[in-house]
């Protein structure tokens, strides 16, 4: 059987098949695995990479009935059962589980991409990482007031949990580097959160959405809701008619499964998911799955899965269950997600949690948030890793990976 694509979805698929008497090939444009929802504090200079992301061959180093396969698919042909990379090699299977994910998408204005980059991938984190460093090293330098304010104000497009933890951990930068800098004071630094929806982490209840508008509020953060993006270039952002002059535009917006879904040939919804049956095969096609943000799957009411990490581990996990009952000769089962809560953190010793029905806010739902992402982690040097850098960044106040690299010279 083959495993199109390495991330939360395809790993657990592949765990749960390890004592099933299959052949499995795991494909993947990356060699490593990336846990996404600390991505933003790699681009915060808070984490290295290596902290967030492991090998995939090293994390499945002892499945023996499992092989992994750098490349690139750029098509999947459903009837003929086999899949084909961007290089022209063919790969045949019997079963297959695609779990390829999202990328963005600038709803029809892909030019907006060049100056707002989004956040899915290690590459991204680091090129926001050093947008970010260096918009503060430019303004250092800048002796016109007005220039120096642009160069000092960041827009995030996008209210949910990825734009609010950039917003608040961009205001913990912002009040952290201020003895460093002798010609500017960070302080002033402007941090616009645009959501055009109604309300920011519109997923969460009430009672948590204004305890995060508070702790927006109390870092300075402005919020603009039931506001629409017309407009992004090089010098800023246009909001509905209002222009914010800003150095740095960062997209936290609407995302669209990957693109290599659009060759099934079967239907898909708006943001190019899956259409799937209820046991996550693809309609027509009992051998196909698709699973995670590829997927347009819903709960037992009829309700849209989230995006998140637990909707494609789950659901990659019970692709690989279906697969070893149908082996069997048994029948597939529905798939049901199990809602294990959501949270996001505002920013130092402040979050909202809604674990089950408890709803929690300030200290002790950014300690849950912090001990659920270290345990969740790859690997017990990950784990390690990652609570000392945060212990050190909370009791230090500083950020030991705020260097500005460059791909090119």
């Amino acid at each position: 059987m083959v495993i199109i694509g390495g991330g939360f979805g395809g790993l657990s698929a592949a765990k749960a098949l390890r004592k099933a008497d299959v052949r499995i090939t795991i494909i993947d444009r990356h060699n490593h695995h990336v846990f996404q929802p600390l991505l933003y504090q790699v681009a915060t200079a808070t984490l290295s990479p290596g902290d967030i992301a492991s090998p995939i061959r090293w994390i499945l180093r002892n499945q023996r009935n499992t092989r992994v396969l750098l490349g690139d698919v750029s098509a999947i042909d459903l009837q003929a059962r086999r899949v084909t990379l961007v290089d022209g090699a063919v790969v045949e299977y019997d079963y297959l589980i695609v779990a390829t994910g999202a990328s963005h998408t600038y709803f029809g204005h892909d030019e907006w991409a060049a100056h707002a980059p989004g956040l899915k991938t290690l590459e991204d984190a680091l090129a926001i990482r050093r947008r970010i460093l260096v918009a503060f090293e430019l303004a250092e330098r800048e002796t016109d007031p007005a220039r120096r304010q642009r160069l000092l104000t960041f827009v995030l497009v996008g209210g949910g949990p990825t734009g609010v933890e950039l917003a608040g951990t961009l205001a913990e930068i912002a009040r952290q580097t201020r003895p460093e800098f002798r010609n500017i004071d960070t302080h002033a630094t402007r941090i616009v959160l645009v959501e055009a929806g109604p309300t920011v982490l519109a997923n969460f209840a009430p009672t948590l959405r204004d305890a995060a508008h508070r702790s927006l509020e109390r870092l300075r953060i402005e919020i603009r809701e039931n506001a629409r993006v017309t407009g992004i270039d090089a010098d800023g952002v246009t909001v509905g008619s209002e222009r914010i002059a800003a150095g740095t535009v960062l997209w936290t917006a609407g995302v669209a499964a990957s693109p290599v879904t659009s060759t099934l040939g079967v239907p898909r919804d708006r943001a190019g998911r899956v259409i799937v049956e209820k046991d996550l095969s693809v309609p027509g096609h009992p051998d196909a799955f698709v699973v995670g943000d590829a997927a347009a799957s819903v709960d037992g009411k009829g309700r849209p899965l989230p995006g998140v990490a637990q909707v494609a581990i789950q659901g990659g996990a019970h692709a690989a269950r279906t697969i070893v009952r149908r082996l069997h000769g048994e029948t597939s089962q529905p798939f049901s997600y199990f809602d294990r809560g959501s949270m996001a953190i505002i920013g130092r010793g402040s979050a909202v949690a809604d674990i089950r029905g408890l709803r929690i806010s300030g200290p002790l739902a950014w300690l849950a948030w912090l001990f659920l992402h270290i345990f969740e982690l790859i690997g017990f040097r990950s784990r390690l890793v990652v609570m000392v850098e945060w212990a050190a960044a909370y009791f230090t106040r500083q950020r030991s990976v705020r260097l500005i690299t460059y791909q090119d010279h």
